[in-house]
């Protein structure tokens, strides 16, 4: 290789000039000509000519020299090479690089088979002249097709470690992986923990009172007997400093270990190549370049490339360039052809870009670049995502600010008086001049330490440890949080918009009914009885939101019976002719694939699809799924679309004609036909004209598989002689026909029935929401009677409660005032379209509601993203409707929604628990403190600084670990969702605050001030002894006040769940054992006596009596408490307000007037600082304005809705259409 000289540019590409005899292992590199370059004033046009003739495409850019230069290249380009494709999208390079040949050749893969599955270490290495020069093949004709790969160098050995596939692609091009952010050290955690404005004030103060300690204890005199401890103080201090930062650090390092995991599993995905000749699933990571890739729509590509084969291929890349309009894709070959052609290139565009959304389309490309080389992965190391303050937070740190202010005014309050009576007493004082600095230090400790105490850093911290802990938790119920706001939010969603399949069903679908013809079925057949339901027509019935009953029902109605009809007989009396065109509109209609899930060879796709194929391959003996695609050459692909409800093939027979293969919805498609298949026993195929009767009965069989509650899917076709017909061309695209157009006039080949098993808990899982207080409302594109049925099989119609159900074209044309006298009682949408979800969203959350939605198509992005909490789905779901969403449904599964809801329920209620302990501790403690300070002839509080630091450690820490990780019991969900406008202390709360704050400080104000006298202590000893029982019975209090913190509601049961709280128990008997030892050998340090065993009982039983008292607070009626509250607080503190009456704010919740997004904190910033500055800052678009008012929804039922088996005994209504 050659060495380029100090300080000469060099260029490290390989060039097609280079010697054919040069060492093919090496890359070579070639000095850059300093050419001096004059710059137009007018833009070049883009000509085939300029492209072929640019030498500069693939000259590296200034600092990216590195990226052109690879030791040992075994392959043709290097990275640098590659990355020239891109950025900005260059046609000039693209054609340097051989086109899609070259490209397949200089990686060392197959744009057919993609990569062997059995690539380790490479032999050998192919140049640059090798690859591009098998650009020049007549016309570039492609890899694959007429040409095959010309190679001829083995791509796989032997040599090597097998368990370590492609070692040298991956050494060279790297992995799809992005460096993991890198997290702060446990050094650096440290030093934000310490770097606290009151806490270095505190440590200044310990230094200068352990100097004049040590002072005093060396260089004064000490009568004999006396203890030389006055040192003892500001080491206890700074001990106690040093225990606060270290348990700090520990919880915001488990803290950020708890997010890393779950950004790494959040960012986790599967995605489709093609190795070895077979398509598979592989994870989102090991993609590598060289891979041929699937694309569908929704998918968010995740790496870089160029489009080998499509049909109809647009990706919307407004992410990832800013350009707004869909851009059509070409293949890779058939622009290199127009390139050598010297054709028009201006809207030529193979370019697959990382970062870009699949809206149109399928397609196969193969990946030039990943991880950091991609340009999704450039933006991303560029602009790393930071966390966002949630609601609670910046609830939290408003009153964070207020406490804290509180709190520090009574710090200056007592200093000022302390300092006062000090310079008072310094009159006539005998204390040297040392003793009189220690007592002005004491008394400006304490004062700090109130400070500390009475700041509550640990509030908003808080809320982010039950965030931490709660979505890790979640990802083991099967909900992958993606937005951290969502967790907190979904505890008061107040309405659920489901879709059907998959998450009340189990999306494991088995086709069991099918009708081909109008005659020739099986499973259960359809004919004519006496004694059947009876099932209306579509086009004739019952009046708006009526049911159709036997009076009721039209003329043309048809009954009918239930009969088993086996497989084996349908396919008797199917033609041979008939099975091949029914195995072929299911084969070559389909985007689904074989592959290998759970050591078991299946179908991987659309589970409708996988049900159509399974059929094909039981019944109608098709072969491996490739071969059978590969045998047909498919012209045109009309991806489905759930706006439209259906998908089509067109392939071109042998006899030169076209044939349209078209599958959907069956009441869409039935619809687009006036044809049908006359006798399916006939080897003719003839069609003939579909009559009223067959329209009728065709309309009956629809309505006897929805009522039993199948999936309806209509097979249809047409011949065409050419493609595109006359006049239906494309303009952009000559060869592809605009296909709504054409699609009329077909052939109706059959209908099926495909089940989909309710899935197991749906019922008690919708049961629960509706206990909860939450609307399920079903969301789907299903035929409004299979909705009907399956709604009412697992409780979320209820027709007696009054729920009504729509079909989605008939609500969207509803006035809004229309509108919003429906949604209140709609509880079914079915034949609904993407934008009916979005419209239901936006109305549902205007009249006030919290809406969690599910969704797992492309077009259900918008409805996610306007949802409070979107949940998209982890199997099922494409990469467009996750990335909308807030959280991921791992499962698929509507019972995981109840799971998600219980842990929001949960992180508010941690956060009400710890708000509610610290403010009895805050205001017991700054009380006690300041009085007991005040009232001293020495300016002592009863509590020294280092037990104050020690309450702080259980008040801030402690308990926050406590109580902040208690998971949700089940009777969270008997209780309703708060309002939007709900305080963040209740009515309950300040009850239990303000309750418990009087009885301790009664306690200990008596023990303080009269316990000399109640328990007779008349020696010295004793009356140190009293002030260290005032201190222990103070943190038994606490100890015991956490367990009545459990609980926020008048309920008794404090203890329930608490064994499955580990993290309580312990730190329970953390603080216990802490506070055992600090009596019996914190000595001097903690300013404390032993006590002896009566004085224990002491302690202990005035702590308990925390629990009585907390019974008799909860005994009080609200009401009676209601009545204190001054009358422009009541209406949002008491709990039986109606909603409608609650004075709504102008302003957001997460602020004041004056008040900007990151002056939340700034108080606590100003004085504190250390962590509260890592916390999430607020930003605008999480700034959430108060709704007006929810809307009057309807009750939820109180008892299961009957089962699916008596519902099919009654009538099937026909839903309201207004």
């Amino acid at each position: 290789m050659a060495s380029p000289d100090a300080g000469k540019q060099m260029d490290l590409k390989q060039t097609p000039s280079q010697s054919s005899n040069s060492d093919p292992a090496t890359t070579h590199l070639e000095p850059i000509r300093t050419i001096p370059k004059v710059l137009s004033s007018h833009p070049r046009e883009v000509t085939a000519e300029s492209i072929s003739k640019d030498e500069e495409a693939l000259e590296p850019d200034p600092g990216t020299e590195h990226l052109f230069e690879v030791e040992n290249n075994k392959f043709a380009f290097s990275p640098g090479q590659l990355s020239k494709l891109l950025n900005p999208k260059s046609l000039s390079a693209f054609y340097k690089l051989g086109g899609v040949i070259g490209l397949e050749k200089g990686l060392r893969t197959n744009i057919t088979s993609g990569l062997s599955v059995d690539e380790t270490l490479l032999d050998g290495a192919t140049t640059f002249e090798n690859a591009t020069g098998a650009a020049s093949l007549p016309d570039g004709v492609p890899a694959g097709t007429e040409k095959k790969p010309t190679l001829g160098i083995r791509r796989t050995s032997t040599r090597g470690n097998a368990a370590s596939p492609f070692v040298d692609r991956k050494r060279v091009f790297a992995d799809n992986r992005l460096p993991e952010k890198r997290g702060k050290s446990l050094l650096e955690l440290a030093w934000i923990t310490y770097n606290d404005k009151v806490l270095i004030l505190l440590t200044v103060a310990a230094v200068v009172s352990l100097a004049l300690g040590l002072y005093q204890t060396l260089g004064q005199y000490h009568p004999p007997g006396e203890p030389k401890v006055e040192w003892v103080e500001g080491v206890a201090i700074m001990a106690a400093i040093i225990i606060v930062v270290v348990v700090g650090t520990l919880n915001d390092w488990q803290k950020e270990r708890q997010f890393v995991k779950l950004n790494r599993k959040k960012e986790d995905r599967s995605v489709k190549v093609i190795r070895s000749g077979k398509s598979q699933e592989i994870s989102v990571y090991d993609v590598l370049v060289g891979d041929v890739m699937h694309l569908e729509p929704g998918d968010m590509v995740p790496v870089d490339g160029i489009l080998i084969d499509g049909h109809s291929l647009k990706c919307d890349e407004s992410s990832a360039t800013g350009e707004s309009d869909l851009l059509k894709k070409q293949t890779g070959a058939e622009v290199f052809k127009i390139i050598q052609a010297g054709g028009d290139v201006r809207k030529l565009d193979p370019f697959i870009l990382s970062g870009s959304k699949v809206a149109e389309g399928v397609g196969t490309f193969l990946v030039t670049a990943v991880g950091v080389h991609s340009t999704f992965g450039k933006t991303m190391m560029a602009l790393r995502e930071e966390t966002e303050a949630t609601p609670l937070q910046q609830k939290l740190n408003v009153l964070a600010e207020y406490i804290a202010k509180l709190g520090g005014a009574a710090a200056l309050v007592l200093f000022v008086v302390l300092f006062i009576k000090f310079c008072v007493q310094l009159k006539g004082s005998t204390q040297t001049a040392s003793q009189k600095g220690q007592s002005f230090l004491r008394i400006f400790i304490v004062a700090v330490t109130v400070v500390v105490v009475a700041v509550p850093e640990g509030l908003p911290l808080a809320v982010t440890l039950a965030l931490a802990f709660a979505t890790t938790r979640m990802l083991k119920d099967n909900n992958l949080v993606r937005v951290l706001r969502a967790c907190e939010t979904m505890g008061n969603a107040t309405t659920v918009c489901s879709d059907k399949t998959g998450t009340l069903t189990e999306n494991k679908m088995t086709l069991v009914a099918a009708t081909i013809g109008n005659s020739t079925q099986f499973g259960k057949r359809t004919t004519s009885g006496s004694d059947a339901d009876i099932i209306p027509n579509k086009e004739a019935g019952a009046e708006d939101g009526k049911e159709t009953t036997p009076d009721t029902a039209p003329d043309n109605a048809v009954p009918i019976i239930d009969e088993d009809v086996p497989a084996n007989n349908f396919l008797t009396r199917l033609s041979t002719e008939t099975k091949s065109l029914l195995a072929q509109s299911i084969v070559q209609n389909s985007t689904a694939f074989e592959g290998e899930q759970d050591g078991k060879q299946t179908f991987i796709g659309s589970k409708t699809e996988t049900a159509l194929l399974e059929f094909a391959r039981t019944y109608l003996a098709i072969g491996p799924l490739q071969e059978e695609r590969s045998n047909a050459e498919v012209v045109q692909v009309v991806p489905f679309d759930s706006a439209v409800k259906y998908m089509a093939s067109v392939v071109k027979l042998a006899d030169n004609k076209f044939r349209v293969y078209g599958k959907g919805a069956s009441e869409i498609l039935v619809a687009k036909c006036t044809q049908i298949l006359e006798d399916p026993s006939s080897a003719s195929l003839n069609n003939v004209t579909l009559s009223a009767a067959d329209s009728a009965a065709l309309t009956n069989i629809i309505s006897t598989y929805a009522g039993r509650s199948l999936r309806t899917i209509a097979l249809v076709y047409k011949d065409f002689e050419t493609w595109p017909p006359a006049g239906a061309a494309v303009k952009d695209d000559e060869t592809q026909a605009e296909f709504a157009t054409i699609f009329r006039d077909m052939s109706l080949l059959g209908i099926v029935g495909i089940q989909d098993p309710l899935r197991k808990g749906v019922q008690e899982a919708v049961l629960d929401c509706q206990n909860a207080g939450v609307i399920v409302r079903m969301v789907t594109g299903d035929n409004i009677l299979t909705a009907k049925a399956i709604a009412e099989e697992c409780g979320i119609y209820t027709p007696k409660a009054g729920g009504i159900i729509m079909e989605g074209p008939s609500f969207r044309r509803l006035s809004q005032e229309h509108m919003d006298n429906v949604i209140p009682k709609l509880q079914v949408l079915a034949r609904s379209s993407p934008e009916d979800k979005r419209i239901l969203v936006k109305r549902l959350k205007e009249l006030g509601e919290t809406v969690a939605v599910t969704g797992d198509g492309t077009n259900d992005a918008p409805a996610l993203k306007m949802a409070d909490i979107g949940f998209s789905m982890g199997i099922a779901g494409t990469e467009v409707a996750k990335e909308a969403s807030a959280i991921i449904l791992m499962d698929d599964n509507f019972a995981s929604i109840v799971k998600a809801l219980m842990w929001g329920r949960a992180v508010n209620d941690a956060v009400k628990k710890f708000l509610q302990f610290q403010l009895t501790v805050n205001i017991t403690a700054v009380v006690l403190t300041f009085v007991s300070a005040v009232a001293s002839s020495e300016e002592q509080s009863v509590l020294s600084a280092v037990q104050l630091l020690w309450v702080n450690l259980i008040m801030d820490t402690f308990a926050a670990l406590a109580l902040a990780t208690d998971p949700p019991t089940r009777s969270i969900l008997n209780r309703k969702p708060e309002k939007k406008s709900a305080p963040l202390i209740t009515l309950n709360m300040w009850k239990m605050i303000i309750g418990q704050a009087i009885f301790q400080l009664i306690v200990t104000f008596i023990l303080n001030f009269g316990g000399k006298k109640i328990l007779s202590y008349d020696s010295e000893h004793e009356q140190d002894q009293l002030r260290t029982l005032v201190f222990n019975t103070f943190v038994w209090m606490q100890i015991f006040n956490q367990y009545n913190n459990r609980r926020l509601d008048n309920n008794f049961n404090i203890f329930e769940g608490v064994h499955r709280n580990w993290f309580f128990i312990i730190i329970n008997f953390i603080m216990i054992g802490g506070q055992v030892l600090i009596i019996f050998v914190g000595g001097s340090a903690f300013h404390v006596k032993p006590l002896n065993g009566a004085q224990w009982g002491y302690s202990i039983v005035l702590g308990a009596l925390s629990l009585p008292v907390a019974v008799i607070i909860r005994l009080i009626p609200d009401s009676w408490i209601a009545h204190l509250v001054p009358g422009r607080w009541r209406k949002s503190l008491v709990p039986d307000t109606k909603e409608e009456d609650i004075p709504i704010p102008s302003e957001p919740v997460s602020g004041r007037p004056g008040l900007t997004k990151d002056d939340s904190l700034a108080f606590i910033k100003t004085i504190r600082g250390g962590r509260v500055w890592s916390l999430p800052q607020e930003t605008p678009k999480n700034k959430a304005a108060l709704s007006p008012k929810r809307s009057k929804t309807l009750a939820a039922p109180t008892k299961k809705t009957k089962s699916f088996d008596a519902a099919r005994s009654a009538k099937i209504s026909r839903s309201s259409t207004a």
